[in-house]
């Protein structure tokens, strides 16, 4: 049996689905059983379990051979990252009390960063679980190539992505969330000792300016990446609603400013080329919608 927490989004459904093509059981975790019931109808057996109702998780996670973890994001956190460490001390007491053979969890590239940012919550889920007594992986993954849903709108309205990562011709390490979710899925499949770190990318490191031309390669005109000054990005961040984007800023800054990276030279490669993320997500995203 593999319980898996954030099955609803796109990595852990992934994972599910992955599973469930192997015929293996799949345990649910959600919120409430409206979101279970798509997965109980795939053949899923359905745990409810709020992320910080330790009680619940327990049960949820209770005979499974292994868990697959997945931080629920936080955007705009307070400040020192409560929100997550309620999170994060209820699924180390239900992982400590359930006692599942072996974890997998999703953490991040640059986890091992110094500098606290938006990413620094899953460095503080990593420094929890590592005392877990059970074998245990984190899985570092790289920008999300879905992260450009949100450009979708303006390359095709106005042939200009906004781009936050900077310089413009700089690669950045990406990865598709179906490699992330099918590197977990394969994960929880083996078996190990004690803690380990797995870092994931895509095949290629694309810049913001070869994202520009793929995109304007499929829309059928012209689009260019321009830079968006990090001296309006405080601004910008609180007109779309956020009360605490220091450490958001700080994110882009750490991938900008190469202290956001991977911990060790062996990083795995993804299968799953920017251009067909690119292609996928202009499909999902209809004419009219805006950009933020």
């Amino acid at each position: 049996m593999y319980a898996i927490t954030g099955i609803t989004g796109q990595v852990g459904g992934e994972v599910a689905r992955r599973l469930l093509s192997q015929a293996q059981a799949v345990r649910a975790v959600v919120r409430d059983r409206s979101k279970g019931a798509p997965w109980q109808a795939l053949g899923c057996d359905v745990a409810i379990a709020d992320m910080n109702d330790a009680a619940a998780l327990t049960e949820a996670f209770k005979a499974a051979t292994a868990v697959f973890v997945l931080l629920p994001p936080i955007f705009d956190p307070a400040p020192g990252f409560p929100e997550s460490r309620r999170t994060i001390w209820a699924i180390r007491q239900a992982l400590e009390a359930a006692r599942p053979d072996k974890v997998v969890c999703i953490s991040t590239i640059g986890a091992q960063a110094k500098q606290q940012n938006l990413l620094t919550q899953l460095t503080i889920m990593e420094q929890s679980l590592r005392e877990l007594p059970m074998p245990i992986t984190f899985l570092r993954p790289a920008w999300f190539m879905e992260n450009f849903r949100w450009d979708i709108a303006s390359a095709r309205d106005h042939g200009v992505i906004h781009s936050f990562l900077q310089p413009v011709d700089r690669p950045v390490p990406m990865v598709a969330t179906a490699d992330i979710g099918r590197v977990a899925a394969e994960l929880l499949g083996e078996n190990w000792s004690g803690t380990r770190i797995v870092e994931l990318e895509g095949p290629e490191r694309p810049t913001p300016q070869q994202i520009a031309r793929t995109l304007g390669d499929i829309l059928g005109r012209d689009v260019r990446a321009q830079v968006v000054p990090r001296e309006s990005w405080e601004q910008g961040f609180r007109s779309q609603g956020m009360i605490h984007p220091e450490p958001r800023m700080r994110m882009i800054d750490g991938f900008n400013e190469g202290w956001i990276t991977f911990e060790s030279d062996r990083v795995q490669k993804g299968l799953v080329p920017i251009e067909h993320v690119l292609k996928a997500l202009i499909d999902e995203v209809p004419p009219g919608a805006r950009s933020l």
